[in-house]
């Protein structure tokens, strides 16, 4: 069973910028996308173990929306959560989430 919860309105959200929520007891970085899309992923960073993901730096690996950790620069797909540049290290992947829009409130699904 998931856990629904209401996280903002979308105009709340800069894009290309991430926020940090609480979802289901579960602390989620979320981005607005500039094409307006929503997506979220945990906010520890798997590497150094800081709760840091939402003030990464938001791009794209090809056509892939990315997060750069701001503390060693791993790169994750954002849809995904799958880890595309893990630095010299073993990969580790994060928890991505799914993200619902209701008109202009945006909802996070978490287990």
């Amino acid at each position: 069973m998931s856990a629904r919860t209401y996280v903002c309105r979308l105009d709340e959200l800069d894009p290309e910028r991430g926020v940090p929520a609480l979802a289901g007891g579960q602390q989620v970085a979320v981005f607005r996308l500039a094409d307006d899309r929503v997506l979220a992923v945990q906010q520890r960073d798997p590497y150094s173990g800081a709760n840091v993901l939402s003030r990464g730096i938001v791009g794209s690996v090809g056509e892939r929306p990315a997060i750069a950790s701001p503390m060693y620069k791993q790169v994750w797909d954002l849809v995904t959560g799958e880890c595309l540049d893990p630095a010299g290290k073993e990969p580790i992947p994060l928890t991505a989430y799914p993200v619902e829009r209701m008109g202009d409130e945006v909802w996070v699904l978490t287990p």
